[in-house]
């Protein structure tokens, strides 16, 4: 291209160039460009100056958002870095001019953010810029706080057309964050059928047993059987845990999951179904929920699921497993790089393999559907730049997201840390990783960076069809999942028709805001001492009445009239 000679013309460019930029929206839609009219006089003439763009791909001088941090006490540093500072926040201010600051930070275990948040808000501390959170009742006190603005005229403005087109799959991800109209946080989009879930079976056990899968509850429970009294490892059968299940806190939880057993008998707990006449009705409340606990107290009987099984979260599931000493484990497809690829080191020719949930006596299986939203980001209202966290995640969306092959996040988010890259090439896999691997991804200030949520699923499926990995997500799935993850996928998509979204994705309703905990308390306690056999069977009965007494049918009430108002 031939350069301009000529000072004038160069400086009418300049001109022709500004105005566009000021007038046009951008390939990403984010100039906020506006007008300052002031008049010359009585009937005097108009003048216009554009105003600045606020929005800028990189600041300079750089700018400041402040936020807090709930660390996964299973995240890793490396190189003397933290949470406050480290190759992401040092990677912000180089490329976008944003300077990260933290306010706070601790580990976030036995809801140690969660408790740490309430207490900066009634202790009057200073209020990060910007928060993401994952606890649904957190951040609706959050926004009930009146301390975050109304994000959704911000997202219209800012977010890139990447970015809108990704929320745009399923728009009900707005629902729990939206007050009066006005969307008061952005919520954190996930990958489609991320927390699904299927089984994961100890093959090594079924061969040396001579033993299929189990396709029915009935042949489950001959294979928990088998396992745990005549167990090809030699385990005794105190020793062996058939199923490794837990519910703690919930019955339908992300890893160690029970509710797949009341599928089996038609209904889900703890989330709003679609009921026979079209209604969302409760599934914790459905006839099924009898067969199933029936089901499960028969198991711990036997012993086939873990005695402390009450006791257990999800992190605890995975201990059996890990340990060599469990033969099933309910949880996602993702599950054999982690946690399941210890077990190998634990015991010696020790296989996982994904299967299909079992069906019920009349056929019928459900599991819990994953939402695309895996939690919401609130922005204070005191933020002096909220538009820095749209260079922010733009930047993301474009370049991470799903990026085409060679972009700059075309092998993973930071060498040495979740990549690297061998001298003939090729990407390492992730456990060979000098100085180990780094998931750099929760160091990002919108946790897990950017996600579309049918894009990791479409890799997949490219790879269990045997393509060449060549986008990012390919690779990623390639060098940082398990083995067996692709044909995992595989297999949660053949049962794609028994995966059920809870129905109610609006806001705490009246109700809910002052008898849920009541009523979940109670639903627990109810369940566990079925289970438990220290109440008969037709507690469960009671418990209905009790609940629907309690609040219950309000609740019902409530829920359904949202979900008319969105139909």
């Amino acid at each position: 291209m031939k350069a301009f000679s000529s000072k004038g013309t160069l400086i009418a460019m300049s001109f022709i160039l500004t105005a566009t930029l000021m007038s046009a929206c951008g390939k990403d839609n984010n100039s906020n460009a506006g007008e300052n009219t002031g008049n010359a006089g009585n009937g005097g003439t108009a003048t216009e100056t554009p105003a600045e763009n606020a929005y800028k791909d990189k600041y300079d001088p750089p700018v400041t958002i402040t936020t807090v941090w709930g660390i996964d006490p299973e995240l890793k540093f490396k190189n003397g870095e933290s949470i406050e500072n480290n190759v992401a926040t040092a990677w912000a201010k180089d490329t976008l001019g944003i300077d990260i600051k933290s306010l706070w930070s601790v580990t976030d275990s036995n809801n140690a953010f969660a408790t740490k948040m309430r207490l900066a808000l009634t202790s009057g501390e200073q209020i990060p810029d910007v928060v993401t959170i994952g606890d649904a009742q957190l951040a609706q006190d959050l926004i009930d706080s009146g301390l975050f603005r109304e994000a959704g005229s911000l997202f219209d403005q800012y977010a890139s057309e990447t970015w809108k087109n990704a929320m745009a799959i399923d728009e009900n991800v707005w629902n729990p964050y939206t007050r009066g109209g006005e969307r008061m946080g952005i919520p954190v989009l996930d990958y489609a059928y991320n927390h699904d879930y299927l089984l994961w079976i100890r093959q090594d056990w079924l061969d040396k047993l001579g033993l299929q899968a189990p396709k029915t509850m009935e042949e489950l429970e001959a294979v928990m059987d088998k396992f745990k009294n005549a167990n090809p490892d030699g385990l005794k059968p105190d020793q062996v845990t058939p199923l490794s299940i837990g519910f703690k806190n919930k019955m339908s939880t992300w890893m160690g999951d029970p509710s797949w057993i009341f599928g089996a008998y038609g209904t889900l707990p703890e989330q709003w179904n679609v009921g026979a006449d079209g209604k969302l009705e409760y599934g914790s409340v459905n006839p099924g929920m009898k067969q199933g606990l029936e089901t499960l107290k028969g198991w711990l009987e036997k012993g086939y699921i873990p005695q402390e099984t009450a006791l257990w979260d999800e992190n605890k599931t995975a201990e059996p497993a890990v340990a060599g000493t469990a033969g099933i484990i309910p949880g996602p497809y993702w599950m054999s790089g982690w946690p399941l690829s210890d077990t190998a080191k634990n015991v010696e020719g020790a296989v996982w393999k994904p299967y299909a949930i079992p069906t019920g006596p009349d056929g019928k299986a459900m599991r819990h559907g994953t939402h695309f939203t895996n939690g919401v980001t609130l922005i204070s209202k005191d933020m002096k730049n909220p538009e820095a966290l749209f260079t922010y995640q733009n930047y993301m969306f474009e370049n991470y997201a799903d990026p085409k092959p060679g972009s700059v996040f075309d092998n993973g988010l930071f060498k040495n840390y979740d990549y690297d890259i061998a001298e003939d090439g090729k990407l390492l896999r992730w456990e060979e990783i000098p100085g180990g691997y780094v998931n750099s991804i929760r160091y990002l200030l919108v946790r897990d960076g950017a996600r579309i949520p049918d894009a990791q699923m479409k890799a997949l499926m490219n790879l269990a069809d045997g393509k060449e990995a060549t986008t990012r997500l390919e690779k990623e799935v390639q060098t940082a999942y398990g083995l067996e993850t692709a044909g995992a996928a595989k297999v949660l998509l053949s049962q794609e028709g028994i995966s059920f979204k809870n129905m109610f994705t609006g806001p705490p309703t009246e109700t809910m805001s002052s008898k849920n905990d009541y009523l979940k308390k109670l639903e627990l306690q109810t369940f566990n001492e079925i289970i438990y056999g220290k109440k008969p069977l037709e507690a469960f009965d009671q418990f209905v009445s009790d609940w629907k007494a309690g609040g219950g049918d309000k609740m019902s009430e409530e829920v359904n009239a949202w979900y008319d108002s969105v139909k």
